[in-house]
């Protein structure tokens, strides 16, 4: 799966969030500043090339669908980004804010309870 830039991020998180429909429908979404509808236009024929949507033409315009769920594209980004910044290392991720004071002992305390208690399942 290709990574996405800000721009195409942006538009899918919001047709995400829609959970489809047509580029007005997605402009009128979008938080402030909002795109050129042009320019949203040609991000989403991008995002389907990429594979991210799928269309379905509907007399003179398409509608647009996720083909990718928002879940799975979170997975594989982080695991992209703890690969290429952390060295795989989930351990030194948590590290990296627990040492710039991002994350707390009671946050801390909680993820661990929630490891915890998807082991006793």
């Amino acid at each position: 799966m290709e990574k996405l830039t800000q721009q195409e991020e942006e538009a899918m998180l919001t047709i995400w969030e829609t959970e489809g429909g047509f580029i007005k429908d997605f402009l009128e979404q979008m938080p402030e500043p909002k795109p050129p509808y042009t320019t949203l236009a040609s991000t989403v024929k991008n995002l389907e090339k990429k594979g991210f949507l799928e269309s379905e033409k509907l007399g003179n315009t398409y509608r647009y669908a996720p083909r990718i769920k928002a879940e799975d594209y979170k997975k594989r980004f982080m695991k992209s980004f703890v690969g290429d910044y952390f060295k795989n290392s989930y351990k030194e991720l948590v590290a990296f804010f627990a040492k710039d004071q991002k994350i707390s002992a009671e946050d801390l305390q909680e993820i661990i309870n929630m490891i915890e208690n998807k082991k006793a399942k």
